[in-house]
């Protein structure tokens, strides 16, 4: 997380959100964009999580018959 605060752009690039990534850097080009584009590559990054904990749960709840 801490990659993604001082370097959001490269953060989101190497998560996959390639365009994204691209937007992230434009924007962290000026000073007073660099606020906005790290809390949007930490906002990004715990989404991420999020979907990832999602996939994970519907994994085992398919093993499991549940689903």
């Amino acid at each position: 997380m801490l990659f993604a605060i001082l370097l959001p752009g490269i953060s989101m690039i190497f998560r996959g959100h390639v365009l994204k990534g691209i937007l992230c850097g434009i924007l962290h080009v000026t000073l007073i964009g660099w606020i906005p584009a790290a809390i949007w590559a930490v906002a990004s990054y715990r989404e991420d999580l999020a979907e990832k904990r999602h996939r994970e749960t519907l994994r085992i709840l398919a093993q499991q018959g549940r689903l």
